[in-house]
């Protein structure tokens, strides 16, 4: 059972202080070692941030030591009610820079608003001006933020910050997810309408759709996880890139392929022929969004790769 905040000692309040101020500590450690390479002067403020609530930690710590000996009661944030659930250390790894800097924020405001609360309710005069004290600190914390941001705004830090926040994107999301993309919706077409052309069947070119994508998404998630680990190439963690790319692939086939849920078999024919347009555009934008490609050289590869799959199709499923 949680405890509510009111019915701590002033020994277990200080405990809880030098278990909180670790924690943070600890994850804003975390950031600075994620972003130094991408965003070194975001990383340089989380390191910052990080030795003041290590100095944080030693200050309660004596003062604990001062008042109430050394026996530290164990008592973390998730024993005491009122507190915001924090997200495990690790997938801070996944945090885009966005909303790294808010959930620094939100760590902020919260800690500032425990030693304010804990402050009013001391009665020891000495732990009552540390606690207020640090809360001014915390608060200088978020200034510090601040002032980060619009330091970068006004530089070309920020530009470059960004462009590797984009790359990095690119890298371990786009391209894994437009491959996957690519093959499904392009490799499938022909098993797909082979199947079709070939039974006049709506259910029967559904089932090898179904299963053409769901093998096509295993082993195109497969092959991406085990090409590379991302340590030298910056890619990013290799089940991630899997993952992407699986979904993605299995995505790409089952579009055209769930218009063939529909009886009617002409019916489902131009449905999917429909979906396979609007397929073969998107995945025409993504390269010129993300890749740089030209839009109307990006449209015309897409649409003679995916013509010729389809024709080896309709031609195999019509022989």
């Amino acid at each position: 059972m949680k405890r509510a905040f009111s019915e701590l000692a002033e020994s277990e309040v200080l405990a809880l202080a030098i278990a909180l101020e670790e924690e943070d500590g600890r994850v804003y450690g975390q950031f600075a070692q994620r972003l130094a390479a991408t965003h070194p002067a975001t990383a340089e403020t989380f390191r910052c941030m990080q030795q003041e609530e290590i100095s944080h930690q030693e200050r309660l710590t004596a003062m604990y030591r001062e008042k109430f000996g050394e026996s530290l009661p164990l008592i973390r944030r998730q024993d005491v009610r009122g507190f915001i659930t924090r997200r495990p250390i690790w997938l801070n790894k996944l945090l885009p820079i966005e909303r790294v800097r808010c959930e620094a924020q939100s760590m902020e405001m919260e800690t500032q608003r425990f030693y304010e609360k804990a402050a009013s309710r001391s009665r020891d005069i000495g732990i009552r001006e540390l606690l207020l004290q640090l809360s001014r600190e915390e608060a200088h914390h978020e200034d510090l933020a601040t002032a980060l941001e619009q330091k970068l705004e006004a530089s070309d830090m920020r530009k470059q910050e960004d462009a590797a926040e984009r790359r990095q994107f690119v890298l371990q999301i786009v391209q894994p997810g437009l491959a996957g993309l690519m093959d499904g919706s392009v490799s499938t077409l022909a098993p797909v309408f082979a199947a079709a052309f070939a039974t006049k069947d709506s259910w029967d070119a559904f089932v090898v759709g179904l299963a053409a994508s769901i093998g096509a998404g295993i082993s195109m998630g497969f092959a991406e996880a085990l090409s590379d680990d991302g340590a030298l190439s910056g890619r990013g963690h290799p089940y991630v890139r899997g993952g992407v790319c699986g979904l993605m692939t299995t995505l790409g086939g089952i579009g055209h392929t769930l218009p063939f849920l529909v009886p009617d078999f002409r019916l489902a024919m131009g449905i999917a022929m429909g979906v396979v347009i609007v397929e073969l555009a998107a995945i025409a934008w993504i390269r010129h969004r993300y890749m740089d490609t030209p839009l109307l050289p990006a449209m015309v590869q897409v649409v003679f790769g995916g013509v010729l799959v389809f024709l080896a199709g309709v031609l195999i499923g019509s022989a």
